[in-house]
């Protein structure tokens, strides 16, 4: 049987054979099994694909042996996820940083001042989240690893200056470039790696007409993705941006435990991903609590304080952990 590949796996096949990264590969091998025909005569290729996936990603967890040279252009993980600042020129995500963290840009009225991904360290209440700066995703500055990153990231923060009367526009263009690069916005369901969440930091509200200008945007990408309106400025919103970094962008919650009969320490939260079982949360802690677990002790959230729960019980944001083997 004929396999008719159509027109997108090929497009896919070619960036797999341009890709200069692992990520890069790892993103073409997924399109090209998202767009296969699935059919007989297609079975060893999709087999095929599978194969070099599995061994991507293997090879990416495990990382290169020996010395590595450092490269300027890859950005390490920290704090409870990676988020990065996409969007038009001059639409204020230096600022962002700058207000956010305790980093320094470079900051100007002319468009493209960053040049290289910068990361800074975003304190929002007791946890940290790493926030990193990206030249503007434009024709005129991306390169090659600027899309790597977006697509190694944890989620995207897609700011638009609300001063601007083009704001819409520049937010259609800049969707439209990352599609064409083949980095999707995504943020019900499942997704693939070349798909991230993402949402908008409504920068510059304290500009004439924001407001105006926010409505409009609510109405035309209201459902694509939440608007968050805030201000680098005058640091309107930034406390609620951090918020919805955390717990929608991210999909994070904070979990203390604490020995018996002793305080926890709030300072110290255990970060652990939204929907979390007590079982999954005792594996984070340690592995043998995790394998002698019998029952948790809770306080928090949808219980009363020290109720018994029992492993595959799931945990809130803030909720107190007691392990009893």
């Amino acid at each position: 049987m004929p396999a008719n590949l159509g027109p997108q796996y090929l497009a896919a096949e070619a960036r797999y054979r341009e890709a200069l990264t692992d990520e890069e590969r790892l993103a073409a091998l997924e399109e090209m099994m998202a767009t296969i025909p699935k059919h007989k005569g297609t079975e060893k290729m999709q087999a095929d694909i599978k194969r070099r996936m599995a061994k991507l990603r293997e090879a990416m967890k495990s990382g290169p042996k020996g010395p590595r040279r450092k490269d300027a252009f890859r950005i390490e993980k920290e704090g409870a996820g990676q988020v990065v600042l996409v969007g038009p020129p001059n639409s204020g995500k230096s600022s962002l940083l700058k207000a956010m963290s305790r980093t320094s840009p470079e900051i100007a009225e002319y468009p493209f001042t960053t040049r290289i991904p910068l990361p800074g360290m975003v304190q929002w209440e007791n946890v940290q989240i790493q926030l990193v700066d990206l030249p503007p995703v434009a024709p005129e500055s991306a390169q090659t690893w600027l899309w790597a990153i977006l697509r190694m990231s944890d989620g995207l923060l897609v700011t638009l200056d609300m001063g601007d009367d083009n704001v819409l526009s520049h937010y259609e263009d800049l969707v439209s470039f990352m599609e064409q690069n083949n980095v999707r916005i995504k943020n019900e369901g499942e997704r693939r790696f070349t798909e991230k969440r993402a949402i908008c930091a409504a920068n510059k509200m304290d500009m004439p007409g924001a407001e105006d200008r926010l409505e409009l945007l609510k109405e035309i990408i209201g459902d694509a993705m939440e608007i968050v309106p805030c201000s680098a400025l005058t640091g309107d919103g930034l406390h609620d941006l951090g918020a919805k970094m955390f717990f929608d962008l991210l999909g994070k919650i904070r979990v203390y435990t604490k020995p018996p009969g002793k305080k926890p320490d709030f300072s110290q939260p255990f970060i652990l991903d939204r929907g979390v079982t007590v079982l999954e949360a005792a594996r984070d802690v340690h592995k043998e609590i995790a394998e002698n677990l019998k029952y948790a002790r809770v306080w928090g959230k949808g219980v009363f304080d020290g109720q018994m729960v029992p492993r595959d019980h799931v945990l809130n944001d803030g909720d107190i952990v007691v392990f009893y083997s």
